[in-house]
């Protein structure tokens, strides 16, 4: 077993800057060539400490962007029209791209990615779509469907 400090978070083995140990392959093969972490010798742990400090402050400063972005989101209200049948059931679906596209057109460009739309919408009415824009900042968007 070999220590290592990572340089990023890794769901299977600790947080970013913590000291682990590991096996020796899975260090040489995968941990160090994908910059995922550094040897723990006394220069890397100094320098690990430095990207640490500089990583608290770029944290903090998304999570107070995302705040501000998730207070946006959270007054903004999506209108998307679509064709519908019977039963206000939607000929197709509305998507995470939809609802992208829909935000980019009230100019708050978000990665569809980060939409957390666990189905398609497909009836019409009022729909929460939670969006993923920092681990600790909740925020969602209300999409109000309509019929064509």
């Amino acid at each position: 077993m070999i220590e290592v400090i990572l340089r990023e978070d890794i769901k299977t083995l600790g947080k970013a800057g913590q000291l682990v140990r590991v096996k020796p392959g899975y260090a040489r093969n995968f941990l160090l060539p994908q910059g995922l972490a550094y040897e723990a010798t006394p220069g890397n742990k100094k320098r690990i400490e430095a990207e640490g400090k500089a990583r608290t402050a770029r944290l903090a400063a998304e999570r107070a962007g995302a705040e501000q972005l998730a207070a946006t989101l959270g007054r903004l209200t999506l209108t998307i029209t679509a064709k519908a049948g019977e039963g206000d059931r939607l000929f197709g679906s509305i998507t995470a791209q939809d609802v992208a596209d829909a935000l980019a057109a009230q100019g708050q460009a978000i990665d569809k990615r980060k939409l957390e739309l666990e189905h398609p919408i497909k009836t019409v009415g009022t729909h929460r779509v939670p969006v993923r824009l920092h681990p600790d900042v909740p925020a969602a968007v209300t999409v109000v469907v309509t019929a064509e």
